[in-house]
Formats: structure tokens, sequence, C-alpha cells
């Protein structure tokens, strides 16, 4: 059994398991961490952005003013954004069979996979993360084609040329595997594939392996995923929330007894408290109102912005902010708000007894009735004519290099009243503002993770007890930034096994059993034979016929009779004769009683000798051996053929015969 990892970020994983004859990838995540290097696309024309300057090397020597430009201290690249594809020199992914999804963060290099590598397999997925996921990939397209960049930055990526470049551009890495954002012809030709599946509804693969997805607490339908055959167990656990939010609880106990548990997608911010970060949120929010600012929240337009809302649904009047228009500014606004308010079957149960009221789950559908909350696709259009300040706006890319968001950040970022409020903690929010600098808002870091901590980490591995853990190489030693925090790392017994990009790692288990299934014909012939207490072992001469990873024993086919011949033979040709088998002997020679025996049959001079696999009789007499071991018995006995067959007899008293 093998894991090949193809992403080395822990929290964007992508790994490909190889499990008795199947190939299984776990996740594929996008590393759009990448588009942090790149200039903000802007919606409405920024003078800034236009003239900025282009860069040449101080000697000269290297002129990439048409790729990267210098703004605010830094040098930025001057295309399309481009993200991190997993690797995919590292195997063949056209012989990859199934690929299973745990949650819509982790599915959005999936047209990458499906369609340039071919893939003729089936992705498995719960059906809010196929449609939320959708949305995620339909607003991350039209991001970039609505901002449509003509030339394509390849040049700095010369080796050479990037160990010149001023930092961070020349740290980056992977940087050949980066790629621009794929289309919508893609996105629906890759969802094209998906099949939904239930939680703890089980789906065989090739009667090989049987997965089964399972509620990991997360986000809306995300899932962690066994992987089993009859003998052995492989668990999948990656983002998994033990909070109370608005999704399904995480379910455990379907964990146990694993013997290999792959766990990823642990809390990006393993200091911060959710709850406490909210509580921040709020106060940092109602202060900037208050005095006349506006709020901006770059956010995904699905996941933590449903508890946002529910959030300040109650905090609002208590905080006489009841007139403050809050904008929920994305291109799929309006479907990701009515999904969460439909996938009733798919939160938690305090959300799915509202329904049966009926009531909305979710105070958002109250906000948008009393115009408190209202949506729009783009800052174009309706939202221009209806905007009224101070106000809150949740738009994206949290990245704020393309979306909507890059509009409020040159409308906004020179006034001291205005805050942007970070609340997402897949961008570190220093980088994120560099290219928007000198900035006179302020900046708020509230990031808002609710995935598993270490201390729960700890306490759930403690729980189900898996034999072996493998883990991203990160979460094996403290943060980087902290390397007094031992508290911030898996210490496990054993020692979990780590990876990290381009790891191919050999899993600490071997298959042992395969499952047989008798046919009855062949089971009513069986003679079993009582060997100890409660246990039988019977011979049995079959043949065994294997297909689509069943075994089956059928009885041994008859020998067709041979039709009697018109021309006279010479020489009539004999059946061949069919012996018995030999009897199976079991059991063991005890040493005392054996020695009684020898005794009575005259044998009185023996020479005992223990050795590490049992004992050796001398015989001095008759100048015979005899090897005594666990699992073999030997008589070593020279030109005496009645003595050998005497002490066989012997032996054999001993021993039962099946």
């Amino acid at each position: 059994m093998k894991l090949y990892c193809l992403s080395g970020h822990p929290t964007l994983p992508c790994n490909v398991l190889k499990f008795k004859s199947t190939t299984i990838m776990l996740d594929c995540g996008l590393d759009t961490t990448a588009a942090l290097y790149f200039l903000p696309l802007p919606l409405v024309h920024s003078p800034r952005l236009s003239k900025l300057p282009g860069w040449v090397s101080k000697d000269g020597a290297i002129n990439l003013e048409k790729e990267l430009k210098e703004c605010s201290g830094r040098v930025f690249v001057d295309s399309q954004p481009e993200f991190c594809l997993p690797e995919k020199e590292l195997l063949d992914l056209s012989t990859i069979d199934v690929i299973l999804i745990s949650n819509y963060h982790c599915m959005m290099a999936l047209p990458y996979i499906t369609e340039h590598t071919g893939f003729t397999g089936t992705v498995y997925a719960t059906e809010p993360t196929l449609q939320i996921g959708r949305l995620l990939m339909e607003e991350l397209v039209t991001f970039m084609e609505r901002v449509p960049k003509a030339q394509a930055a390849t040049c700095w990526k010369n080796k050479e040329i990037q160990r010149l470049l001023p930092g961070p551009l020349k740290d980056a890495v992977d940087v050949w595997s980066w790629r621009k954002c794929y289309s919508v012809q893609e996105v629906n030709s890759a969802l094209s594939k998906v099949q939904l599946v239930g939680y703890s509804q089980k789906v065989e693969l090739f009667g090989a392996v049987q997965i089964t997805p399972l509620s990991s607490g997360y986000s809306l339908g995300s899932s962690n995923w066994i992987i089993q055959s009859h003998y052995e167990k492989v668990s999948y656990v990656s983002g998994s929330s033990l909070l109370t939010t608005h999704p399904q609880p995480m379910e455990q106990s379907s964990l146990k007894n694993s013997d290999v548990l792959i766990l990823t997608g642990l809390t990006q911010i393993p200091t911060a408290n959710p709850d406490g970060m909210l509580g921040e949120f709020c106060s940092n929010l109602s202060m900037t109102i208050r005095a006349g600012g506006n709020v901006l929240v770059p956010c995904y337009s699905s996941g933590v912005i449903y508890d946002l809302l529910e959030c300040l649904y109650q905090f609002m009047d208590s905080a006489n902010l009841g007139s403050t228009p809050f904008y929920f500014i994305s291109p799929v606004a309006n479907s990701s708000l009515e999904f969460s308010q439909i996938f009733a079957e798919w939160l938690c149960q305090n959300k799915q007894s509202k329904v049966y009221l009926p009531e909305p789950p979710f105070p958002h559908a109250e906000l948008i009735q009393t115009n408190k909350l209202k949506h729009y696709p783009s800052i174009h259009g309706d939202f221009s004519s209806e905007f009224r300040q101070p106000c809150v706006v949740f738009t994206g890319h949290p990245s704020l290099r393309f979306g909507d968001v890059v509009h409020f950040m040159e409308l906004w970022g020179k006034s001291s009243l205005n805050t942007i409020i970070f609340t997402e903690p897949d961008f570190s929010y220093l980088d994120a503002l560099a290219p928007y600098q000198p900035l006179a808002m302020k900046c708020v870091y509230c990031p808002i993770d609710t995935r598993l901590n270490f201390h729960q980490v700890s306490k759930l591995l403690k729980d189900i007890q898996p034999l072996h853990v493998v883990c991203p190489e990160p979460y094996t030693q403290p943060p980087p930034a902290q390397p007094h925090r031992s508290d911030l790392m898996l210490e496990l017994q054993p020692p979990p096994m780590s990876y990290r990009r381009c790891s191919v790692l050999g899993l600490p288990f071997r298959r042992r059993y395969e499952r047989i299934h008798l046919l009855p014909e062949l089971a009513r012939s069986l003679v079993p034979s009582e060997i100890k207490a409660g246990v039988s072992v019977a011979t049995v001469s079959a043949v065994l016929q294997s297909k689509d990873n069943k075994h089956v024993l059928q009885p041994v086919p008859k020998p067709a009779p041979v039709p009697p011949s018109k021309k006279r033979k010479r020489v009539m040709e004999e059946p061949p004769e069919v012996l018995n088998p030999k009897p199976l002997l079991s059991g063991a020679v005890p040493l005392e009683p054996f020695l009684a025996t020898l005794h009575k049959n005259g044998i009185t001079e023996v020479k005992v000798e223990e050795t590490a696999d049992g004992h050796i009789l001398h015989l001095q007499t008759e100048d015979v051996l005899i090897q005594l071991e666990e699992d073999a018995t030997h008589i070593i006995c020279d030109n005496n053929e009645s003595l050998r067959t005497t002490l066989r007899d012997l032996v054999l008293r001993f021993l039962q015969k099946l």
C-alpha cells in the first residue's frame, strides 16, 4: 500500500492512495496563495495601478518592464493571477480510478485533474459539496473573465532570472506548476463526472474496497472517508470540526479500529479561538460604524459568511446598528444564500428542527426580507444606485487580487475612518495588503477557522486509537515563528509518518488475509476434525476462481467421459490414477511424555539437548537423532529402517491426523 503526496499545503491536500487493486485520489485542493505574487485586477480603471513603473535590474542587464511592476516597494507580476496545481509528474494520473472529495474548498483543482490528465474515473462527493463547489469555481472564473489580461508573463519564471529578482518573488516555489484559471466549459465537464453520495452510504469499488463518507462537522456536506476491505481499514480525516456551528456534527465512532489514519486539514491558526475572534469581529465592526466609517470583509461566498451573518443578526440591535446596511457582493451571492437554506438534512439538529416549524434555518432570510442585507452580483448595475454609507460589505476574493474587493480597497483605502476585517485564514493579510500600501484604513485580523486544533485532535486520536497516523510534515514540528510551542504539534506514540510535496510513502501494514467464499456443494463435502475445543479443521481440494476481486472455491470438475471411438486403438489409454492425499498432521510432541514412551519401548539411554527451536534427543545406544521443533519433527536414522518406522509411529501417537 502506497501514498503519493501531490500537494505540500496541509489544508489543501491532494494525495493518491494505492490500496489493493484500486488507485484513489483523496481531494484535489488548489493553492491560490500563488495569486499574492500578482498585481490586483481592478474592475474599474485604476490610475494608480495603470501607471506603475516596470522592473529593471539595478545593472540594467535584466529588463522585464512588461512582466513585472514595482508597487509599494515590492515587485509584482503583471498578468492574470495563476494558481499552484497539485504535482502531475509523480505518477500517471490517468490511472486514477476514483477521486474522493472531503469539502468544497478541497475540490478547486478538479478541472485541472479531470480535463488534462486522461482521467476516466468517477468523482464522489456529497450534494452540498458539489453545488457549493460549483458556485466557488464559477465565481473564480467570473472574477478572471471580467478583467481579461492580454499578456502572459513567463520569462520571470526562468530559474536564472528568478534568483536575481527581489524577494518575495525570488523565493516563490514550484512556479512552473502554476497555471491560469480554467474555463466554465472545463468546470461543467469536470463536475459532470461527480457521483453524489450520502453520509454512511457504502459504495463498492470493483469488488476490492468499500468507501463510506462520514460527516466531518466543518462545512455543509463536508466528509471524512472510510476506505476498507474485509480485513484492512484506512480512514481519511480532512477538514473536521468539533465545534457547534451550522453543519451536522462530526461522526467519530466509525473512525475506530483503523489500521492507518491519514490526517490533514487542521486549523491554520491554532492559537486563535473562533468564539473570541467572532467577538472581536463584532466589536471592531460596531466601533467603525459608530465613527461613521465603512467596514470591508473580504471572504469566500460560502462557509464562515453564514456564521458571520448569524452573529451580526444577534448583535446588531443590541449595538444599535439596526439601520446599517449590509451588502453581500458576489457573482454567486444569491445562489449561495439560497443553497444554505435548502440543504436542511445536512445541517445541525437545531437548524434542521427549524425547517419543520417552518422557519428558515439561517436568519439571513429575515435580514433579506427586512432589507438589512442586500446581495448583488457585482458593483455595477443596481448596487451603484442603491449603495449608501456607512455600510458593511462582504465580498471576494480574500487574496485581494481579484473580485469586487479590489474596487473597495481603492475606494476606501485612503480614509482612516474605514476598516478592513480579515476573517479567512488562508492568506497572510500583510501580503494581501502589500500592493495597496501606504494604507490609511484600519486593518483588523480576526481569522475564524473552526477546524480541529492540536489539543482536539490529540484527544480524538486517543479515543479512536488508529494503529498508524500519516500527516503533513508541518504537523510534526512547532510553527517556525513559535519554536518553543511543542503543544502546537502532534506528539504520538508511535510517531506519525509525515509527508511533504512529492513524497511517496509505503504505509506500514501488510495485507495478510483475503476473504474466500465456499460453494454450498463443496461445503457439504467437508469433514471437519476438532483439533482443540471450539476449533475444527477440514482439508479441501477445490478450484479457486477469482473475478472482480471476489474469490470463490468451487468443486474440482470431474473429467468428461471419453466418447467411444470407432477406430480401435492398439493400446487402451488408462485413466490417471488418483491417489488419496496424505493425511495432514497437527499438534505438538510433548517432551516428557515422549521420553516416557521411548522408555516403555526399551529405549532408555537418551541425552536431551535444548536448542533455540526446541530439543534434540540423542539415542546413544541406537545412534539416532530426533529433532523436536515447534513446526517439524525430524528422525535421523541410518541403515535401520525398522527402528525408523518404530520411532515414526511413536511420534504419530502424539499428533492428530486430518
